[in-house]
Protein backbone atom coordinates (compact mmCIF):
# COMPACT_ATOMS: atom_id res chain seq x y z
CA UNK A 1 0.00 0.00 0.00
CA UNK A 2 2.78 2.59 0.75
CA UNK A 3 4.32 1.63 -2.94
CA UNK A 4 1.10 2.74 -4.45
CA UNK A 5 0.87 5.80 -2.48
CA UNK A 6 4.44 6.37 -3.26
CA UNK A 7 3.90 6.00 -6.99
CA UNK A 8 0.74 7.99 -6.79
CA UNK A 9 2.26 10.67 -5.23
CA UNK A 10 5.10 10.62 -8.18
CA UNK A 11 2.51 10.54 -10.83
CA UNK A 12 0.89 13.86 -9.29
CA UNK A 13 3.96 15.93 -8.67
CA UNK A 14 4.31 15.14 -12.47
CA UNK A 15 1.68 16.68 -13.38
CA UNK A 16 2.16 19.51 -11.08
CA UNK A 17 5.59 20.02 -12.82
CA UNK A 18 4.01 20.10 -16.15
CA UNK A 19 0.92 22.02 -15.59
CA UNK A 20 3.31 24.84 -13.60
CA UNK A 21 5.65 24.52 -17.48
CA UNK A 22 2.68 25.30 -19.51
CA UNK A 23 1.97 28.50 -16.96
CA UNK A 24 5.14 29.40 -17.00
CA UNK A 25 5.80 33.46 -18.32
CA UNK A 26 6.32 33.57 -22.16
CA UNK A 27 9.73 34.95 -21.90
CA UNK A 28 10.90 31.87 -19.10
CA UNK A 29 10.02 29.75 -21.96
CA UNK A 30 11.61 31.58 -24.49
CA UNK A 31 14.73 31.71 -22.30
CA UNK A 32 14.42 27.79 -21.90
CA UNK A 33 14.13 26.94 -26.11
CA UNK A 34 16.08 30.01 -27.09
CA UNK A 35 18.65 28.07 -28.91
CA UNK A 36 16.45 25.85 -30.66
CA UNK A 37 14.63 28.76 -31.71
CA UNK A 38 17.33 30.12 -33.19
CA UNK A 39 18.01 27.14 -35.15
CA UNK A 40 14.67 26.98 -36.46
CA UNK A 41 14.72 30.59 -37.29
CA UNK A 42 17.68 30.20 -39.68
CA UNK A 43 15.33 27.45 -41.62
CA UNK A 44 12.52 29.44 -41.63
CA UNK A 45 14.45 32.97 -42.90
CA UNK A 46 16.58 30.54 -45.52
CA UNK A 47 12.78 29.10 -47.01
CA UNK A 48 11.13 32.41 -46.53
CA UNK A 49 13.81 34.35 -48.79
CA UNK A 50 14.38 31.31 -51.45
CA UNK A 51 11.14 29.74 -51.69
CA UNK A 52 7.98 31.40 -50.20
CA UNK A 53 9.20 34.89 -51.37
CA UNK A 54 9.93 33.64 -54.90
CA UNK A 55 6.28 32.21 -54.84
CA UNK A 56 4.52 35.05 -54.21
CA UNK A 57 6.66 37.34 -56.24
CA UNK A 58 5.62 34.97 -58.99
CA UNK A 59 1.63 35.00 -58.48
CA UNK A 60 1.88 38.69 -58.06
CA UNK A 61 4.11 38.97 -61.58
CA UNK A 62 1.85 37.21 -63.63
CA UNK A 63 -0.77 39.62 -62.97
CA UNK A 64 1.92 42.15 -64.33
CA UNK A 65 3.97 43.33 -67.20
CA UNK A 66 7.28 43.47 -66.49
CA UNK A 67 10.50 43.72 -68.24
CA UNK A 68 15.04 43.64 -67.27
CA UNK A 69 14.20 47.29 -66.60
CA UNK A 70 11.94 46.39 -63.68
CA UNK A 71 8.84 48.36 -64.64
CA UNK A 72 5.86 46.75 -63.77
CA UNK A 73 2.32 47.64 -64.71
CA UNK A 74 -0.61 45.91 -63.58
CA UNK A 75 -2.48 44.21 -66.76
CA UNK A 76 -4.99 41.62 -64.54
CA UNK A 77 -5.41 38.83 -66.39
CA UNK A 78 -4.10 39.58 -69.84
CA UNK A 79 -0.76 37.67 -69.19
CA UNK A 80 -3.21 34.58 -69.04
CA UNK A 81 -5.45 35.58 -72.22
CA UNK A 82 -2.28 36.20 -74.45
CA UNK A 83 -0.30 32.96 -73.56
CA UNK A 84 -3.62 30.85 -73.75
CA UNK A 85 -4.15 32.63 -77.19
CA UNK A 86 -0.22 31.75 -78.11
CA UNK A 87 0.45 28.72 -80.30
CA UNK A 88 3.70 27.67 -78.60
CA UNK A 89 2.82 27.45 -75.23
CA UNK A 90 -0.17 24.99 -76.48
CA UNK A 91 2.54 23.41 -78.56
CA UNK A 92 4.50 22.70 -75.48
CA UNK A 93 2.44 21.32 -73.54
CA UNK A 94 1.68 18.96 -76.26
CA UNK A 95 5.33 17.82 -76.06
CA UNK A 96 5.67 17.85 -72.36
CA UNK A 97 2.33 15.93 -72.07
CA UNK A 98 4.23 13.41 -75.01
CA UNK A 99 7.07 13.57 -72.96
CA UNK A 100 5.89 12.41 -69.70
CA UNK A 101 3.40 9.52 -71.22
CA UNK A 102 7.24 8.19 -72.64
CA UNK A 103 8.86 8.63 -69.73
CA UNK A 104 6.05 7.12 -67.88
CA UNK A 105 6.35 3.91 -69.95
CA UNK A 106 10.24 3.88 -70.27
CA UNK A 107 11.45 5.98 -67.34
CA UNK A 108 9.11 4.01 -64.63
CA UNK A 109 8.50 0.50 -65.94
CA UNK A 110 12.07 0.08 -66.82
CA UNK A 111 13.71 0.76 -63.25
CA UNK A 112 11.18 -1.27 -61.50
CA UNK A 113 12.08 -4.20 -64.04
CA UNK A 114 15.63 -3.45 -63.44
CA UNK A 115 15.14 -3.57 -59.47
CA UNK A 116 13.04 -6.42 -59.80
CA UNK A 117 16.04 -8.35 -61.46
CA UNK A 118 18.78 -7.25 -59.70
CA UNK A 119 16.91 -8.54 -56.04
CA UNK A 120 17.29 -12.12 -57.54
CA UNK A 121 20.77 -11.69 -58.55
CA UNK A 122 22.54 -14.09 -55.84
CA UNK A 123 26.36 -13.03 -57.20
CA UNK A 124 28.78 -9.75 -57.37
CA UNK A 125 25.43 -7.73 -56.41
CA UNK A 126 27.31 -4.51 -55.61
CA UNK A 127 28.68 -4.58 -59.13
CA UNK A 128 25.99 -4.52 -60.86
CA UNK A 129 24.56 -1.98 -58.58
CA UNK A 130 27.28 0.30 -58.95
CA UNK A 131 27.30 0.31 -62.92
CA UNK A 132 23.62 0.67 -62.76
CA UNK A 133 24.04 4.21 -60.23
CA UNK A 134 26.99 4.92 -62.55
CA UNK A 135 25.27 7.33 -64.78
CA UNK A 136 23.55 9.52 -62.07
CA UNK A 137 27.22 10.18 -60.90
CA UNK A 138 28.38 12.03 -64.33
CA UNK A 139 27.50 15.45 -64.91
CA UNK A 140 23.91 15.73 -66.11
CA UNK A 141 24.96 18.51 -68.56
CA UNK A 142 28.30 16.76 -69.71
CA UNK A 143 26.12 13.45 -70.32
CA UNK A 144 23.56 15.54 -72.55
CA UNK A 145 26.39 16.80 -74.22
CA UNK A 146 27.46 13.08 -75.12
CA UNK A 147 24.71 12.04 -76.15
CA UNK A 148 24.02 14.66 -78.39
CA UNK A 149 27.09 13.66 -79.83
CA UNK A 150 25.47 10.31 -80.03
CA UNK A 151 22.25 11.60 -81.98
CA UNK A 152 23.97 13.38 -84.76
CA UNK A 153 22.79 13.11 -88.02
CA UNK A 154 24.79 11.55 -91.10
CA UNK A 155 28.08 9.67 -89.82
CA UNK A 156 29.03 11.76 -87.40
CA UNK A 157 26.84 10.20 -84.41
CA UNK A 158 27.87 7.15 -82.74
CA UNK A 159 24.86 5.68 -83.03
CA UNK A 160 24.70 6.59 -86.74
CA UNK A 161 28.24 5.20 -87.05
CA UNK A 162 26.90 1.80 -85.31
CA UNK A 163 24.59 1.50 -88.31
CA UNK A 164 26.94 2.55 -91.09
CA UNK A 165 29.15 -0.09 -90.00
CA UNK A 166 26.54 -2.50 -90.02
CA UNK A 167 25.59 -1.38 -93.22
CA UNK A 168 22.05 0.07 -92.51
CA UNK A 169 20.76 3.34 -93.30
CA UNK A 170 21.76 5.90 -91.00
CA UNK A 171 18.84 8.18 -89.02
CA UNK A 172 18.27 11.23 -88.42
CA UNK A 173 17.60 11.33 -84.95
CA UNK A 174 16.60 14.63 -83.39
CA UNK A 175 15.42 15.92 -87.16
CA UNK A 176 13.48 13.31 -88.69
CA UNK A 177 10.14 13.76 -86.69
CA UNK A 178 8.90 15.33 -83.41
CA UNK A 179 7.83 11.86 -82.46
CA UNK A 180 11.57 10.31 -82.75
CA UNK A 181 12.87 13.24 -81.16
CA UNK A 182 10.85 12.75 -78.12
CA UNK A 183 11.54 9.16 -77.98
CA UNK A 184 15.56 10.08 -78.31
CA UNK A 185 15.32 12.75 -75.37
CA UNK A 186 13.24 9.84 -73.07
CA UNK A 187 15.90 7.82 -73.84
CA UNK A 188 18.61 10.15 -72.56
CA UNK A 189 16.57 10.80 -69.50
CA UNK A 190 15.56 7.16 -68.74
CA UNK A 191 19.56 5.81 -68.88
CA UNK A 192 20.70 9.63 -66.85
CA UNK A 193 18.31 9.46 -63.70
CA UNK A 194 17.40 5.46 -63.63
CA UNK A 195 20.11 4.81 -60.86
CA UNK A 196 18.44 6.28 -58.38
CA UNK A 197 15.00 5.02 -58.95
CA UNK A 198 16.51 1.46 -58.84
CA UNK A 199 18.13 2.01 -55.32
CA UNK A 200 14.97 2.99 -54.01
CA UNK A 201 12.81 0.23 -55.55
CA UNK A 202 15.79 -2.18 -54.68
CA UNK A 203 15.25 -0.94 -51.01
CA UNK A 204 11.62 -0.79 -51.34
CA UNK A 205 12.08 -4.73 -51.91
CA UNK A 206 14.24 -5.59 -49.50
CA UNK A 207 11.08 -4.98 -47.59
CA UNK A 208 9.42 -7.74 -48.98
CA UNK A 209 8.59 -10.99 -46.88
CA UNK A 210 10.43 -13.50 -48.05
CA UNK A 211 7.66 -16.09 -46.72
CA UNK A 212 5.52 -14.89 -49.73
CA UNK A 213 8.04 -15.24 -52.55
CA UNK A 214 8.64 -19.25 -50.87
CA UNK A 215 4.99 -19.56 -50.78
CA UNK A 216 4.38 -18.32 -54.47
CA UNK A 217 7.58 -20.44 -55.65
CA UNK A 218 5.19 -23.53 -53.56
CA UNK A 219 2.23 -22.81 -55.82
CA UNK A 220 4.16 -23.09 -59.13
CA UNK A 221 4.54 -19.42 -59.80
CA UNK A 222 6.87 -18.17 -62.12
CA UNK A 223 8.96 -14.72 -61.77
CA UNK A 224 6.42 -12.98 -63.67
CA UNK A 225 3.39 -13.81 -61.71
CA UNK A 226 5.76 -13.19 -58.12
CA UNK A 227 6.25 -9.55 -59.23
CA UNK A 228 2.34 -9.35 -59.92
CA UNK A 229 0.75 -11.05 -57.45
CA UNK A 230 3.58 -10.42 -54.74
CA UNK A 231 5.88 -7.83 -55.21
CA UNK A 232 3.77 -5.48 -57.18
CA UNK A 233 1.12 -5.49 -54.12
CA UNK A 234 3.64 -5.63 -51.49
CA UNK A 235 5.78 -2.51 -53.01
CA UNK A 236 2.50 -0.29 -54.66
CA UNK A 237 3.03 2.86 -51.64
CA UNK A 238 6.52 3.08 -52.86
CA UNK A 239 5.34 2.78 -56.49
CA UNK A 240 2.17 5.66 -56.15
CA UNK A 241 4.79 8.06 -55.02
CA UNK A 242 7.77 7.54 -57.46
CA UNK A 243 4.71 7.30 -59.99
CA UNK A 244 3.99 11.06 -58.47
CA UNK A 245 7.62 11.87 -58.67
CA UNK A 246 7.94 10.75 -62.15
CA UNK A 247 4.75 13.07 -63.06
CA UNK A 248 6.31 16.24 -61.36
CA UNK A 249 9.72 15.56 -62.66
CA UNK A 250 9.01 15.07 -66.52
CA UNK A 251 7.00 17.32 -66.83
CA UNK A 252 9.41 20.30 -65.36
CA UNK A 253 11.79 19.06 -68.33
CA UNK A 254 14.13 21.52 -69.18
CA UNK A 255 17.58 20.65 -69.51
CA UNK A 256 17.25 17.95 -72.24
CA UNK A 257 15.59 19.65 -74.93
CA UNK A 258 17.69 22.94 -73.75
CA UNK A 259 20.90 20.89 -74.46
CA UNK A 260 20.34 17.95 -76.61
CA UNK A 261 17.69 19.81 -78.98
CA UNK A 262 17.98 23.61 -78.18
CA UNK A 263 13.91 23.44 -78.39
CA UNK A 264 13.74 22.34 -82.02
CA UNK A 265 11.31 20.03 -83.79
CA UNK A 266 8.50 20.45 -81.69
CA UNK A 267 10.46 19.33 -78.38
CA UNK A 268 10.05 22.90 -76.34
CA UNK A 269 8.48 22.00 -73.00
CA UNK A 270 6.76 24.56 -70.83
CA UNK A 271 9.89 24.84 -68.48
CA UNK A 272 11.59 25.94 -71.35
CA UNK A 273 8.39 28.03 -72.96
CA UNK A 274 8.98 29.90 -69.57
CA UNK A 275 12.85 30.33 -70.50
CA UNK A 276 11.93 31.47 -73.71
CA UNK A 277 9.19 34.16 -72.35
CA UNK A 278 11.33 35.73 -70.03
CA UNK A 279 15.04 35.75 -71.70
CA UNK A 280 14.45 35.95 -75.24
CA UNK A 281 11.45 37.74 -75.72
CA UNK A 282 11.76 40.09 -71.78
CA UNK A 283 8.55 38.93 -71.24
CA UNK A 284 8.05 38.12 -67.53
CA UNK A 285 4.23 38.59 -66.64
CA UNK A 286 4.08 35.70 -69.83
CA UNK A 287 6.32 33.95 -68.08
CA UNK A 288 4.96 34.03 -64.61
CA UNK A 289 1.57 33.60 -65.97
CA UNK A 290 2.46 29.89 -67.58
CA UNK A 291 4.62 29.13 -64.57
CA UNK A 292 1.16 29.56 -62.46
CA UNK A 293 -0.43 27.59 -64.57
CA UNK A 294 2.13 24.83 -64.50
CA UNK A 295 1.96 24.67 -61.02
CA UNK A 296 -2.11 24.55 -60.79
CA UNK A 297 -1.78 21.54 -63.11
CA UNK A 298 1.05 19.58 -60.83
CA UNK A 299 -1.12 20.70 -57.97
CA UNK A 300 -4.03 18.45 -59.53
CA UNK A 301 -1.90 15.65 -59.86
CA UNK A 302 -0.35 16.43 -56.09
CA UNK A 303 -4.47 16.15 -55.26
CA UNK A 304 -4.43 12.74 -56.95
CA UNK A 305 -2.03 11.46 -55.49
CA UNK A 306 -2.60 12.41 -52.35
CA UNK A 307 -6.11 10.91 -52.53
CA UNK A 308 -4.53 7.37 -53.85
CA UNK A 309 -2.02 7.29 -50.84
CA UNK A 310 -4.91 7.74 -48.42
CA UNK A 311 -6.71 5.18 -50.12
CA UNK A 312 -3.53 2.68 -49.79
CA UNK A 313 -3.04 3.21 -45.98
CA UNK A 314 -6.08 2.79 -45.06
CA UNK A 315 -6.24 -1.09 -47.16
Amino acid sequence: MATINVSAATAYEARGAARARRRAPLAQRLRRHATGYLFLLGAVICFALFSWYPMIREVIMSFQKTNFAGDTTWVGFNNYRHIWADPDFWAAWRFSGLFTLFALVFGFAVPFGVAVVLNEIRHMKGYFRLLVYLPVMIPTVAAAFLWRWFYQADNGGLFNQALHALHLPTVGWLQSSPMLATLCLVLFSTWANMGSSVLIYLAALQGVPGELYEAAELDGSGILKRVWHVTIPQTRLILSLMLMLQIVNTFQVFLEPDVITRGSNSTTSVVYQIFDYAFNYNNFGNAAATGITLLLVLMVFGGIYLKLARSVEED
